[in-house]
């Protein structure tokens, strides 16, 4: 904010200039040149970014009822937090629970990588690609020859392709799972920190499973761009 203040206030000052030498009074400049460069300063602060439109009905099973008991965390929070006396310590919780919905926001875009992988498992028919593996099979003992051989390969290379994207999906989803424990765990702890405890232990276990939450979404991100 500091950096976008000293950005526009030369603004203002020339705004402020300019009017006195068009015979404005100088309060009417100055007044005109603050109001000017304020307003640009506003105008210019970061804004934060947008959340993500969350819709647990979109998606499958099991990633829904995860991003459904997220979504139930964070408003609970937010309601322990509502209830709570005007002042310093509820501006410092409701910044924290700011910092949660970006946890809630992350376990979104986590379920709906993981319900991509799972779309991406059904459009490749591990049942079929069983049944063809074993055709083939049968096929290079009776009547043995390249193509049989090449075909066989390639089904083998699908399905290996399709275990690892099983095995990615549930290596997800389990960890998934132990994050809203974590989450049950912040709610409770909530009630504590609003009639005494430490507010920055709490702000730092929020932040640590937030950071954990990215990391995940980041470590999906880079493995559907590496497969893509």
């Amino acid at each position: 904010m500091a950096k976008a203040l000293m950005t526009w206030v030369p603004v203002g000052v020339g705004v402020a200039v300019a009017m006195l030498v068009a015979g404005l009074g100088w309060p009417v400049a100055v007044g005109a040149g603050i109001a000017i460069g304020a307003g640009l300063t506003v105008a210019n602060l970061p804004r934060r970014p947008r959340r993500p439109r969350i819709d647990p009905f979109t998606i499958g099973e099991p990633w829904r009822q995860h991003v459904q008991a997220a979504q139930r965390s964070a408003a609970q929070l937010h309601r322990t937090v509502r209830e709570m006396r005007d002042g310093p310590l509820r501006e410092r919780m409701t910044s924290i629970a700011n910092r949660l919905d970006d946890g809630l926001d992350e376990t979104w875009r986590i379920a709906r990588r993981g319900n991509e992988l799972d779309a991406a498992v059904k459009r490749m028919d591990p049942t079929a690609l069983s049944l063809r593996l074993n055709t083939l099979e049968q096929r290079s003992q009776t009547e043995p020859s390249a193509d049989v051989a090449s075909a066989l390969a390639s089904v083998e290379s699908q399905i290996e392709a399709t275990e690892r994207l099983k095995v990615r999906a549930g290596r997800t989803e389990d960890r998934l799972r132990l994050t809203q424990t974590r989450y049950d765990e912040l709610v409770v702890r909530a009630t504590e920190v609003t009639l005494g405890a430490d507010t920055d232990d709490y702000a730092h276990a929020v932040d640590d499973l937030v950071v954990e939450l990215e990391g995940m979404r980041l470590a999906l991100d880079e493995v559907t761009e590496a497969d893509s």
